[in-house]
């Protein structure tokens, strides 16, 4: 059975400073999506598709996607990479883009435009962010079991381990049920204090350390493509104008779903803790335990070998 492993890495990353998809930060300058392939790919994944932006493609190439279509799946078969391309060409004629946009729509819009090579159940993730080894095993056990319709998965974590020191982040604020999501809304400015204490910065309001969120680590079925594009259209005809960095967000896109009734999502839960880099100063915090875990063996001393 193909499994996918969809990589969204487009992301310009202008809060960090720098294309931190492709920041080298491992022992052995391992990029940190390069984590989230080698712990996809021994839970049983065996096909990669990055999005990028068109200009990446030489880069991603050269950095892991050739070495990676060498590899063998645990099922045997050769690992399948993939590429999509996010950038303004997907968009759909009837909405003119602003002259001043320079950044892509979007999490919703990012997923969209791998439609043409996702043709199976898939995991999606962020390129810039580290979610664990047992969160991969996982999801990928509840995506094999999934109906093609009306049905999706995702792995949630703890707000207290997800914010960071350096600055805002946003999250989505999940309220859950019996190990179902009943809804997800975007924070847009999450604050997290020495203290502890963690503050929605855009609503004025304190948040629970123990909020579980959503870390944009989804399971769906290929069949939520048509939904994807048709909220993707409405976004573009109700939200989008001339605003040139209104975003298309994957955790609002599924609300907006379970409210209809038209997907139920399931919530799991990983012994990991998730870590990422959403500033530059997070760089060392996310070096170090990486360091931490190739010690305790966790990770071989060279993920590429």
């Amino acid at each position: 059975m193909k499994v996918s492993l969809v990589i969204m890495a487009a992301g310009l990353g202008s809060r960090y400073g720098g294309s931190k998809q492709v920041d080298g930060i491992g022992p052995h300058n391992e990029i940190l999506m390069e984590y989230s392939i080698y712990d996809a790919l021994r839970a049983g994944f065996n096909k990669v598709v990055f999005i990028i932006k068109p200009e990446m493609e030489e880069m991603m190439h050269r950095i892991c996607g050739d070495y990676l279509a060498q590899k063998t799946a645990l099922d045997g078969s050769p690992v399948e990479v993939a590429y999509a391309f996010q950038d303004f060409s997907s968009v759909p004629d009837f909405y003119k883009i602003p002259a001043e946009r320079t950044k892509p729509f979007g999490t919703v819009h990012a997923l969209l435009c791998a439609a043409d090579v996702v043709h199976e159940p898939c995991c999606v993730i962020n390129a810039d962010d580290y979610y664990g080894i047992d969160a991969y095993r996982t999801i990928y056990q509840e995506l094999v079991k999934l109906p093609e319709t009306g049905k999706a998965t995702m792995v949630g974590y703890l707000l207290k381990n997800t914010a960071s020191l350096h600055g805002t982040v946003s999250r989505g604020i999940c309220t859950t049920r019996d190990g179902y999501l009943e809804s997800v809304r975007e924070a847009l400015k999450v604050q997290l204090y020495p203290d502890g204490t963690l503050r929605d910065l855009a609503e004025d309001r304190d948040l629970a350390p123990d909020t579980v969120v959503s870390m944009n680590f989804w399971g769906f079925m290929p069949s939520i493509f048509p939904a994807l594009r048709s909220y993707f259209e409405e976004f573009l005809r109700s939200e989008a104008g001339d605003n040139i960095k209104a975003e298309c967000l994957l955790p609002v896109m599924v609300d907006q779903q379970m409210r209809k009734g038209a997907l139920e999502v399931s919530v799991l839960h990983s012994t990991d803790k998730w870590f990422g880099m959403t500033y530059h100063d997070d760089r060392e915090i996310v070096a170090k335990e990486l360091r931490r875990l190739h010690a305790e063996g966790a990770y071989p001393e060279d993920l590429r070998v």
